[in-house]
């Protein structure tokens, strides 16, 4: 059985065309299903019913691959659905059909595609990281300024020891050590210093 999948961005936008050249791709009216919306939303009814509708040995056809997906990711993910499934899928225009030797080997390339889009996202995430690491950025989890971390990081400095030491020593990052005493060193040596000086009398 083949079942139709047609959307349209807004409602002012008119689903005719598609539906009409699904018709002429062999699929009944009434098993076609419509959504106008945007291909980014994520709650699709019509794509919902229409995978609930298709069975094993069944095709799924769309009148462009833009249509069904709006990123690489979601129609990889698609695809991968039909397939497992045992569900053929083509597209009216691209010439993309799946229940041929041809189209199955678009679907592979797509898919090859994307692993290598991932590959692509994670040695940046990783160049990044490393890049981060060597400008002396702390990476990963926040470590918690708790107030018996700033008060002997304060007493540290008073002593004597260098700000950024004394935020190492008791396990922080300097920038949080400076939130909790925002004027630095200076600002803790400068308390010790001041003298209560009695008012005019």
């Amino acid at each position: 059985m083949l079942i139709g999948y047609a959307r349209v961005s807004t409602d002012d936008q008119n689903l005719d065309m598609q539906v009409e050249a699904l018709k002429k791709a062999g699929v009944s009216e009434d098993h076609i299903f419509t959504d106008k919306v945007s291909g980014a939303a994520t709650k699709r009814d019509g794509l919902a019913g229409a995978l609930r509708a298709v069975q094993e040995g069944d095709v799924l056809v769309v009148w462009s691959l833009d249509r069904l997906a709006r990123s690489l990711k979601q129609l990889i993910d698609i695809m991968d659905f039909l397939d497992r499934s045992k569900i053929g899928f083509r597209a009216v225009t691209g010439a993309i059909d799946t229940t041929t030797a041809g189209g199955r080997l678009i679907i592979h390339v797509f898919g090859a595609v994307a692993e290598f889009e991932r590959a692509l996202i994670r040695e940046r995430t990783r160049a990044g990281v490393a890049a981060a690491k060597a400008r002396g950025v702390r990476v990963g989890r926040k470590l918690e300024a708790t107030p018996e971390k700033i008060e002997r990081a304060k007493g540290l400095i008073r002593g004597g020891m260098a700000f950024r030491a004394a935020a190492k020593e008791v396990g922080l990052a300097v920038s949080t050590l400076y939130r909790d005493i925002p004027g630095g060193a200076s600002s803790l040596l400068d308390e010790e210093n001041d003298v209560d000086i009695p008012a005019d009398r």
